[in-house]
């Protein structure tokens, strides 16, 4: 029975777990998006998304924390440079995990897991460059409303209307 275990062990040894956590986690950070199976996608949510809250404040504290479980100078430097200012004011939820199918060899099921901010599709940025177009709509329907200068300064020209 597994009574209040809330850590996947996905078939390893704590030691084995960590050093696997660890590299997945170097992989996202680095590489902003990675596919594995959706299991190790779920846990390593669990693993990376602390880290990313601790990445927000720079201090010598939370970077030797955040080495000690990352174990990777290159990784922790641009967890601090690149992801820390992006996800500054978003209030957690920092990663996204997509389910792919299953794998071709053993039928797993495999999933896509990516840090939210740097995926420009899902952003209101748009995709590649391009810039989102908004249409005005009117309530009246196909009229468009006149300029401020050509209103008279007397009223609306409902009331006017009305009068004539």
């Amino acid at each position: 029975m597994r009574h209040g275990n809330k850590n996947n062990a996905l078939g390893r040894k704590k030691a084995h777990r960590d050093a696997l956590m660890s590299n997945l986690a170097c992989s996202l950070i680095e590489h902003k998006r990675i596919n594995t199976t959706l299991a190790k996608a779920r846990a390593l949510r669990r693993y990376v998304e602390p880290l990313i809250t601790k990445s927000r404040s720079d201090t010598m504290h939370s970077r030797r924390t955040v080495f000690s479980y990352l174990q990777n100078k290159e990784a922790v430097a641009a967890l601090f440079r690149d992801v820390a200012p992006k996800v500054g004011e978003r209030a957690g939820g920092y990663t996204r995990i997509i389910k792919l199918g299953n794998r071709l060899g053993d039928a797993s099921e495999m999933a896509m897991i990516e840090l939210v901010d740097f995926n420009t599709v899902y952003t209101k940025g748009g995709g590649a460059g391009t810039e989102v177009k908004k249409t005005r709509r009117s309530r009246r329907g196909g009229k468009t409303a006149k300029p401020a200068e050509a209103l008279p300064a007397t009223g609306s020209p409902a009331t006017e209307d009305r009068a004539e």
